[in-house]
C-alpha cells in the first residue's frame, strides 16, 4: 500500500464515544451513532477500565498479574452488553470499531480521540457533591484536555425518574398510585390500549 493510500485509510472521520454501561453513557452512545450517521463517520465506542484500586495498586500485588486477563474479559463483556442493549443483534448500521482501553476514562478517551477531525462524545450527567468528591469527572477532563471537538450529552430525562424510584425503593416508601389513576382518567373511553 502506498503512503497516500495509507493516509486515506486513516483519514476517515471518527466519532469516539465513552461507554460504561450507565444510563448516561447509553444516551451518549445513541447520540454518537446519530452523529456518525449524519457525518458519514466511523463510530468508535470505547470502554476504559482500570484494575480495582488503580494501576499502582495492581503493580504492587502479585495476584493482580493473574487477574488482568479476567478484568479485561469483564470489560469486553460489559462493552458488548452495552452495544447489544442499544443496537440489538443487527448492530448500529454503520461502520464501527469498538475498543476497550486500559486506563482512566478521561485520559484514555482524549488519547484515542487525538485527531483534529475526530469528534468525542461523552455523557454529562448530574452528579451529587458526594460523587464529585470521590470520583473525578470524565466529562470535565475531556472538555479541558481534548484536541478535537467534544460534545457533552445531557442525561436522559428518564434518569431523574429512575433515581427517584431507586431512592423510593431503598427508603421502602410506598408507590404513589395517584399518578397512575390520573393517567388512566385521561385515556379516552373506548381506547383499545385501556381495555
Amino acid at each position: 500500500m502506498s503512503e497516500s493510500e495509507s493516509d486515506d485509510a486513516h483519514s476517515t472521520t471518527r466519532v469516539v464515544v465513552g461507554v460504561s454501561g450507565s444510563l448516561n453513557s447509553v444516551t451518549a452512545l445513541r447520540r454518537a451513532a446519530d452523529e456518525a450517521r449524519r457525518r458519514g463517520a466511523e463510530l468508535w465506542p470505547v470502554l476504559a477500565w482500570e484494575p480495582p484500586g488503580g494501576d499502582l495498586a495492581a503493580r504492587r500485588s502479585p495476584a493482580a498479574c493473574v487477574m488482568i486477563g479476567e478484568w479485561e474479559r469483564l470489560a469486553r463483556e460489559r462493552l458488548i452488553e452495552a452495544l447489544g442493549g442499544v443496537f440489538g443483534a443487527e448492530g448500529p448500521g454503520l461502520p464501527m470499531r469498538a475498543l476497550i482501553a486500559r486506563g482512566a476514562p478521561g485520559p484514555a478517551l482524549v488519547e484515542i480521540a487525538a485527531r483534529d477531525d475526530d469528534v468525542l462524545i461523552i455523557g454529562a450527567g448530574h452528579r451529587s457533591l458526594w460523587h464529585r468528591a470521590l470520583w473525578p469527572s470524565v466529562s470535565r477532563y475531556c472538555l479541558a484536555h481534548a484536541s478535537c471537538p467534544v460534545l457533552a450529552v445531557p442525561p436522559s430525562p428518564l434518569e431523574a425518574a429512575l433515581t427517584a424510584a431507586h431512592r423510593r425503593n431503598s427508603w421502602r416508601l410506598r408507590l404513589d398510585t395517584g399518578h397512575f389513576t390520573r393517567e388512566l382518567e385521561t385515556v379516552p373511553p373506548g381506547d383499545s390500549a385501556a381495555e
